[in-house]
């Protein structure tokens, strides 16, 4: 391996680097634009230099939050891991262009419960050419066509679910927080792109078990406080982030759900 590694080292590097300005800047502006630092009461510019080299704040010196590192170190192993094993039909490239892609619409989507649209049409273009190349043409497009309508019947259930609670509640319906957005909706169209049929139905039905697992620890850990126990049954979390670690399991590990899959 030797030098050689440093090549995968740097471009996974890069790589989260530009998914942390992403993040950082597209949720704001919905354009790339110069970071600003988070604080509410400071907002000022990054200098690039700062901000490249993951400087703390000089105006008011507040650190880079913990997911910048985060997202670093899985951009590296990310990168180290598709060097010496990419994915059959994916490659180094697009398999870190894929990850890359997952990963910056998962933290948008945890941190602002925004699915973006400039980020849907990006994916509609990455999906549809990568999920060609690995399925062919109409197993990508059957993908996409299977995970927009099973996530349209979740979503128009979704918006009954949330006004049934907001008249429970005495609260305009059509003021409700949705529990699916129309984002989820473009998002899983994207991801059965990515995975084509039929595992897009596998992908969708492993993302919904990580999020009914996740929404119960928050049900059990809210309830175990007493101030927060009323509301346990009233938090919603984001499920497009469940969705994409479904499908980074089924791309990049798939030996960890062969056994599962029929032959």
């Amino acid at each position: 391996m030797g030098a050689s590694i440093i090549f995968p080292i740097l471009l996974g590097f890069i790589a989260a680097w530009l998914v942390n300005y992403c993040a950082d800047v597209l949720p704001a502006s919905l354009r790339f634009s110069r970071p600003a630092c988070p604080s509410p009461d400071c907002q000022k510019p990054f200098g690039w230099g700062d901000y490249l080299l993951l400087r703390s704040c000089k105006h008011c010196g507040r650190r880079r939050s913990v997911r910048t590192f985060v997202v670093i170190g899985l951009g590296l192993v990310a990168a180290i891991y598709l060097w010496l094993s990419a994915p059959a039909k994916l490659g180094f490239g697009l398999g870190l262009l894929t990850f890359s892609y997952f990963l910056c619409v998962g933290i948008i989507d945890l941190e602002h419960r925004l699915i973006l649209g400039p980020l849907s049409l990006t994916g509609l273009v990455i999906g549809g050419g990568t999920g060609w190349l690995m399925h062919g043409w109409q197993r990508t497009l059957i993908g996409g066509g299977v995970g927009f309508a099973l996530m349209m019947v979740f979503y128009l259930f979704g918006r009954l679910f949330s006004s049934a609670r907001a008249r429970q509640r005495g609260e305009d319906p059509k003021q409700a927080e949705e529990a699916l957005g129309s984002g989820d909706v473009t998002l899983a169209t994207v991801l059965g792109l990515f995975l084509g049929w039929p595992l897009i139905w596998f992908g969708l039905l492993v993302g919904a078990l990580f999020a009914g697992v996740v929404s119960v620890l928050i049900i059990v850990m809210f309830a175990a406080r007493r101030k927060y126990k009323q509301n346990a049954l009233m938090v919603y979390i984001p499920i497009g982030p469940m969705f994409i670690v479904s499908a980074i399991l089924i791309i990049y590990l798939p030996f960890l759900i062969s056994r599962v899959l029929p032959k």
